[in-house]
């Protein structure tokens, strides 16, 4: 038997046991807090310094602003150096000419196919930058070149979305990842043996990840530390991080769980229904998790969030479905299914109600803008 949910809210979904779900015919609207969701030096002594070599790997639609802060950090730090200790190369998965995020082309040191076995020795790291449009899907070349690289112990790593071509490569197995909350879902679904985390950057043996372009000059100043020491990364902070408000304690991807002007028994219960997509709870439970009355979350809910626990239950599993649904090949069904509902029109229905468009033909359409 499904669990009810029984709120009676106009724009609710009402489901009975054992009942077909009941679609109210108006499209829905996002709450306000799950629109946005869904709609962004002291030089040292010139010495024998090994210059270390850096490569780039440039997918296309990669994030610019990602790419030039990891740069950037890398730049300074020879220029805070009497010697240089870092030089850098990028290359293009398919062809010399990638195109940013922003539409602007660069031209690459190389294609992929150029770094062979001769030429990938003589790099010390490998990073691949994503992006918001860049494919999820994996490139068979990426994936033998990462396997080679990381025989020959060299230091890998991926920003944004990058990571998920370690994770093809088996590199993440058993190992902590941080990627951009929009990838989760598909690397949870994707990758069951990858532990994702909650921070915005994630340092393991060999193995560098961060989740977008803040956490790319902090994961690069760290790499900084770790192969010439903390005395040029503190250097190269000094510089780059001068208009940083106040030193950050942590990494945390900061969520509407994590917002410290939220009452800890509503992050508490947002942090429960968000441990609870596939298998989603009843009111009631949620409820008996608290130890509150039924009145006094839905006071919480209207107070802070402006939307009731159901409906904010909701919007929270439509968004983790349609990223699912953008970002994988899985069908309708098994993206309903990790998603909680009970059927897959029920899903559609719910689905076009929010987008206005069908779940198929949401997926078509963002294929065909980002292809």
């Amino acid at each position: 038997m499904h669990k009810s949910f029984d709120h009676t809210d106009p724009g609710n979904i009402v489901l009975l046991d054992n009942a077909k779900p009941k679609l109210k015919k108006r499209k829905r609207a996002f709450s306000r807090v799950m629109r946005d969701a869904n709609s962004a030096f002291i030089p040292k002594p010139m010495g024998t310094t090994k210059v270390m070599k850096i490569g780039f790997v440039l997918p296309q639609n990669f994030s610019m602003m990602a790419f030039t802060a990891a740069v950037d950090v890398l730049v300074t730090a020879n220029l805070v150096h009497t010697a240089p200790l870092f030089h850098f190369s990028t290359f293009g998965i398919d062809s010399s000419c990638v195109v940013s995020d922003l539409g602007i082309e660069i031209t690459a040191d190389g294609e992929l196919e150029a770094l062979g076995m001769k030429e990938l020795a003589t790099f010390d790291v490998l990073i691949i930058c994503g992006g918001f449009r860049c494919s999820s899907e994996e490139n068979g070349l990426l994936t033998s070149i990462l396997k080679a690289a990381a025989k020959r112990k060299m230091i890998v790593g991926g920003i944004w979305n990058g990571a998920l071509a370690l994770a093809y490569a088996g590199l993440l197995n058993d190992m902590r990842c941080a990627l951009h909350p929009d990838n989760h879902a598909f690397m949870r679904e994707r990758f069951s043996q990858v532990r994702i985390t909650e921070n915005t950057l994630a340092l393991e043996p060999g193995i560098i990840t961060s989740a977008g372009p803040a956490s790319a000059l902090e994961m690069m100043l760290q790499l900084i530390a770790q192969l010439k020491g903390k005395d040029v990364m503190r250097a190269v902070r000094e510089i780059l991080s001068c208009d940083r408000l106040e030193e950050q304690e942590s990494f945390k991807l900061s969520g509407i769980s994590d917002n410290p002007t939220l009452p800890d028994g509503l992050r508490h219960i947002i942090q429960i229904m968000e441990s609870n997509i596939e298998d989603p709870l009843s009111i009631d439970e949620l409820v008996t998790c608290t130890g509150t009355s039924r009145r006094q979350l839905e006071r919480l809910f209207q107070s802070y969030l402006q939307t009731s626990p159901y409906r904010y239950y909701l919007e929270l599993r439509i968004t983790h479905a349609r990223r699912l649904l953008l970002q994988s090949n899985e069908n309708v069904t098994n993206v309903a299914i990790a998603c909680g509902f009970v059927s897959t029109s029920h899903f559609s229905n719910c689905f076009k109600d929010f987008f206005g468009i069908s779940p198929v033909h949401a997926r078509e359409r963002y294929r065909r803008r980002f292809a």
